[in-house]
C-alpha cells in the first residue's frame, strides 16, 4: 500500500472548520479535565440545599440510593423543611445555607443546589470552593457570567459535577446523541428545538399582586438572598412563579432549554456561538413594564454556531421556539405519525430527520418509511442522581459535568440577553465574554448583587 494512502485525508474545508471552532473554545476550557477530587470512603455524605418543590424530588433520589447518607437538608421554608426532616432520622436542618456550609463543612462530601436560579451561583461556588461535589439544578445560573466563574472553578477544583437534566440520562436522550454522532441522518443541516408546552401559561402570564408581609414559616430575606429587595406578594414568588420574574427566574427557555438542548449540544459537540437574535411575543415588547420585570411569554431565539464535521457547512443555525411562537410547519410536517410533540428538538439532515421528543421513550429517525427497517443501537438510560453519586464515589464522570453543560448553559443564556435587546442581531466573542457589535447588551451578562450577599472575588 502506498504510504501516503495510510494518512487521513484532510480537506481544506474541515480543516478550516476544525480551527475555527478550536478558535471559538474559551481557553479556560483547552485544559479542562475530568479528573474528580478525592473520592470519599464508603457513603457519601450529603446535604440538600433546597427540597421544596423539585427541590423534594431531588431530596427523594438521593435518598434512595444505598451508598448516600443525608447529613443536613437547608430550606428558607420552616414547613418544608420540617416535613422533609421528618423522612430522615437525625437528619439537621438548616434555614440558611451560608451556615449550613459552614458548620458542616467537615461533615459533608457533596451538595445539591434546588433552589431559585438566582442563588445557583453562590450556594455552588461556595461549595465547590470548599472541594464538595455539586449537583446544581438548571439552568446552572443566573447570568453568563456566573457559569463561566463556576465552569473555571468546577474544573480547578477537580470536583464531581452534574448539572440537573435529568432527561440527558434517558435512553431516549443518549441514544439520540449516538444517532447524530454515527451520523444516521448525514450531516446536520438545520436544527429545531421548541417547547410550546400548554399547560404552561400560569407560569408565564403572571401579574404582581398587592404586597403582604410574608408568612411566618418564610424568611423572606433569605429567599431573596443576591435579588434586589422587594415586598413579598403571595402566588407569586415562592414556590414556582418565580421563574417568570428576570430579577430571580431566566424565563421559559433558560428553564426547559437546558433539557432539550443537551442531547444536540452533545451530539453535535457545539462550541460556543458567534451570534444571537431573539424574535418576542409583541404584547411583552410593547409593555414597558413586562420588559422591566419580566420574561415574555413566546419567544423565538436563533443562534448560529460554528460548524464542524458533524455538520454539512461552515455554520450551524439552531432555533429555538416557545409559548405561542412555533417551529415552521414544513418542519412540523416531517412527523407524519401524530401531533408533533409540544417539546422536542429535531435535526434535519442531508439523509433525513432526527425527532427528539422531551422525555419520549426513544428518538424517532424521519421519515419513518426511509428509516422502518433500520436497527437503532438503543442506549440504556440510568438514574441521573445516582450516577452522580457513584462519580463522586470514584465511579466514571457524570452525563452533565460542568465543564460540558457549563459552556451550553452558556450559549442558552446569551438567549435570553437577545430576549431583552429584541430583533437586534448579537455577534457573541466568547473569549472576552462581550458583544463587539452592541455594548449595551454587555450590561445584562452579570448583575449586581445586593450588598452583603456578594461573593469575595467575584462579583
Amino acid at each position: 500500500m502506498d504510504t501516503n494512502e495510510q494518512k487521513p485525508q484532510v480537506s481544506r474545508r474541515n480543516f478550516l472548520m476544525s480551527a475555527a471552532a478550536v478558535a471559538i473554545v474559551p481557553s479556560f476550557l483547552l485544559n479542562a479535565f475530568t479528573a474528580s477530587a478525592k473520592a470519599p470512603a464508603g457513603k457519601l455524605r450529603h446535604a440538600c440545599i433546597g427540597v421544596g418543590g423539585m427541590g423534594g424530588y431531588d431530596l427523594s433520589n438521593f435518598k434512595s440510593h444505598p451508598d448516600v447518607e443525608i447529613v443536613a437538608i437547608c430550606d428558607v421554608d420552616a414547613d418544608i423543611l420540617k416535613k422533609a426532616a421528618e423522612g430522615i432520622p437525625g437528619v439537621r436542618t438548616y434555614a440558611d445555607w451560608r451556615e449550613l456550609l459552614k458548620k458542616e463543612g467537615k461533615n459533608i462530601d457533596s451538595v445539591n443546589v434546588s433552589v431559585p436560579d438566582h442563588m445557583h451561583f453562590s450556594i455552588a461556588y461556595k461549595a465547590i470552593k470548599a472541594g464538595k461535589h455539586v449537583y446544581c439544578q438548571k439552568p446552572l445560573c443566573h447570568d453568563v457570567a456566573e457559569v463561566r466563574s463556576l465552569t473555571k472553578a468546577a474544573i480547578k477544583a477537580g470536583v464531581t459535577t452534574q448539572l440537573g437534566t435529568q432527561i440527558a440520562s434517558s435512553a431516549c436522550d443518549r441514544t439520540a446523541v449516538q444517532l447524530i454522532k454515527d451520523g444516521a441522518i448525514g450531516k446536520i443541516k438545520h436544527a429545531y428545538l421548541c417547547s410550546n408546552r400548554s399547560g404552561a401559561v400560569e407560569f408565564r402570564m403572571v401579574e404582581p399582586q398587592p404586597a403582604q408581609n410574608p408568612p411566618a414559616n418564610l424568611s423572606w430575606d433569605l429567599w431573596l438572598g443576591t435579588g434586589p429587595v422587594r415586598p413579598y406578594a403571595p402566588g407569586i414568588y415562592h414556590q414556582a412563579k418565580w421563574r417568570s420574574w428576570q430579577d430571580f427566574g431566566t424565563g421559559w427557555s433558560g428553564d426547559i432549554g437546558c433539557h432539550i438542548f443537551d442531547a444536540v449540544w452533545k451530539g453535535l459537540g457545539l462550541k460556543a456561538p458567534v451570534s444571537v437574535q431573539a424574535e418576542v411575543h409583541q404584547g411583552w415588547k410593547n409593555s414597558p413594564d413586562k420588559r422591566k420585570e419580566n420574561w415574555p411569554w413566546a419567544d423565538h431565539i436563533t443562534w448560529v454556531f460554528p460548524g464542524n464535521s458533524f455538520t454539512e457547512s461552515e455554520k450551524l443555525t439552531l432555533e429555538w421556539f416557545d409559548g405561542e411562537m412555533f417551529p415552521p410547519e414544513d418542519v412540523r410536517k416531517l412527523y407524519t405519525a401524530g401531533k408533533y410533540p409540544e417539546e422536542c428538538a429535531l435535526l434535519v439532515g442531508t439523509d433525513g430527520a432526527l425527532l427528539i421528543p422531551h422525555g419520549g421513550e426513544k428518538p424517532i429517525l424521519l421519515p419513518e418509511d426511509k428509516f422502518k427497517d433500520k436497527e437503532v443501537r438503543k442506549i440504556e438510560g440510568r438514574n441521573h442522581y445516582h450516577h452522580f453519586v457513584n462519580a463522586s464515589l470514584g465511579g466514571e464522570k457524570t452525563e452533565s459535568h460542568f465543564a460540558q453543560s457549563g459552556p451550553m448553559t452558556e450559549a442558552i443564556l446569551l438567549g435570553t440577553v437577545a430576549i431583552r435587546v429584541p430583533d437586534q442581531l448579537l455577534q457573541w466573542d466568547a473569549e472576552n465574554m462581550k458583544f463587539p457589535n452592541y455594548p449595551e447588551a454587555n450590561k445584562y451578562i452579570r448583575r449586581k448583587y445586593r450588598k452583603g450577599w456578594e461573593i469575595e472575588g467575584e462579583f
